[in-house]
């Protein structure tokens, strides 16, 4: 079993079929292989011509405005429906699910009437590690259909995109501008110009250092046989690169974002409404309302 993206850590999918037939090798997909590289792996090569057209036609805020409408709705609507329309797993984060929303209620609106800035920085930081664990899913997802599950390749897999992430925002200097006068307008304290070029030489030289550990293990451990999955390699390059792209190619933060934004959501909402679509199929005690939202249609 799995860590699914996007869903709560304590559930699961499998990470391969029950059953593969005598002589047949598990599948590399999620999907097929068409359908997966349009979907996880090499999205970004189609979302980056469609935005270039874009930006000749609406404006940065325009985009902005129009993908963090529909596309945060789209994105957060079925994970609220998952939670609060599938009995069974109500029932078993029962406390979590009326808790928090009532807490982060609270908080926002403590911030917004004191008019304290500091919740931006951390919905900032949450974004971030949001994409990373996405990314790092699908990686788990992907060895898990190879049967790769050995601890040190789960670590550095984590640690890659971990660092690479961190790597891409803190190299940028239109992000680090916007990060740093939201931390100073929160009342953080002063960072000397010369800590912070440290900070950013430090983490280069250890994102290059985890990346050599990260191949050598590949090269290990496919020499070995136990090999990790093709595609997660794939994975990596293309989300690794689009978000350093989004973070320090594009010219509009705004863009940027919008960019990886969606990327980030055709990942989510195609596994999430897969996921959901067989538990339907599979599970007779799932209640109208799950049967009726992700049944087979158009």
């Amino acid at each position: 079993m799995q860590f699914v993206p996007g869903i709560s850590s304590a559930q699961t999918m499998p990470a391969a079929p029950a059953s593969t037939p005598p002589g047949r090798k598990p599948s590399l997909w999620i999907l097929d292989g068409w359908r997966d590289l349009v979907l996880y792996v090499c999205t970004p090569l189609l979302l980056v011509p469609i935005f270039i057209a874009a930006q000749g036609v609406w404006a940065a805020e325009d985009i902005y405005l129009f993908v963090a409408a529909f596309g945060a709705m789209g994105h957060h609507l079925p994970g609220m429906i998952r939670a609060y329309g599938d009995r069974s797993l109500f029932e078993r984060f029962r406390w979590r699910f009326i808790c928090a929303p009532i807490f982060l209620v609270v908080v926002c609106a403590a911030f917004s009437i004191w008019e304290l800035k500091g919740i931006v920085l951390v919905a900032f930081i949450w974004g971030v590690w949001h994409g990373m664990m996405q990314t790092y899913g699908f990686c788990r997802i992907y060895d898990a259909k190879v049967g790769s599950f050995a601890e040190v390749t789960r670590r550095l897999d984590f640690a890659l995109c971990g660092i690479w992430f961190a790597t891409a925002v803190l190299l940028s200097p239109q992000r680090m501008t916007d990060t740093l006068e939201t931390y100073y307008s929160a009342g953080g304290p002063f960072i000397p110009p010369a800590v912070l070029r440290a900070g950013q030489q430090g983490l280069l030289a250890l994102a290059l250092l985890i990346s050599a550990l990260f191949l050598a293990n590949f090269i290990w451990m496919w020499s070995s046989g136990k090999r990790p999955s093709p595609v997660k390699l794939v994975l990596l390059m293309t989300s690794i690169s689009f978000w350093w792209y989004c973070n320090n190619v594009v010219a509009s933060v705004l863009v940027g974002v919008a960019l990886f934004e969606v990327f980030h959501d055709v990942q989510y909402l195609s596994l999430v409404w897969i996921y959901n679509r067989k538990r339907v199929e599979s599970d007779s005690a799932i209640g109208g309302f799950m049967r009726f939202v992700f049944r087979r249609s158009g």
